[in-house]
């Protein structure tokens, strides 16, 4: 098998139900959430398994999961007999791995810097990837019919990736840097 196909030399690519152009709203969607799964991957290499093993294997299977988005959003519609992959266990998955994560942190009150250590600056450059795929999926809801489960997931990312942010300073000793000019905007877990 070829990787290449030449089929997209007109600027147009192959979706779920017919072709549309590169530049598409559905495209910017599903790439920017591909573009996140990559950076995803870059986090994961930079994870020493001793310490994040819990956290490598979710992300890896969030990477996954990435993949059922990007699949969704591809779809022009929702085919008859193919139900769509990203439903709301998913989302209530990631709740759960947020509670649990946000546990072990301190509490903040204050917006953060993002930063720190390389493992939690990876995460947060993840997040806000992440913050973007979710504002093109709400462009392409605007005017296209997509599976609604997928902006609320990575709406949830957006948290447990700011979550695992700082799970990663945490267990390396290192504390967040509030952002000084930051009123109160957390409410502490108590």
């Amino acid at each position: 098998m070829k990787i290449y196909t030449r089929t997209g030399d007109g600027g147009q690519t192959a979706v779920i139900g017919g072709r549309v152009d590169k530049d598409d709203a559905r495209v910017e969607a599903y790439g920017t959430v591909d573009e996140l799964n990559s950076f995803i991957g870059v986090a994961i290499s930079g994870l020493d398994r001793g310490k994040y093993g819990d956290l490598a294997d979710d992300l890896l299977y969030i990477q996954h999961e990435l993949f059922d988005c990007g699949a969704d959003l591809a779809s022009l519609k929702q085919q008859e007999g193919r139900p769509y992959k990203v439903n709301a266990d998913m989302t209530s998955r990631l709740e759960q791995w947020i509670d649990r994560y946000d546990a072990e942190t301190p509490d903040i009150t204050r917006f953060i810097l993002p930063g720190g250590t390389q493992a939690s600056s990876a995460l947060h450059v993840c997040r806000t990837v992440c913050r973007r795929a979710e504002r093109h999926v709400v462009t392409l809801a605007k005017s296209q019919e997509i599976n609604n489960e997928v902006r609320k997931y990575l709406n949830r990312l957006s948290d447990f990736l700011f979550t695992a942010a700082r799970l990663a300073n945490f267990r390396d000793g290192v504390e967040d840097v509030a952002y000084e000019r930051s009123g109160e905007v957390f409410k502490n877990r108590s």
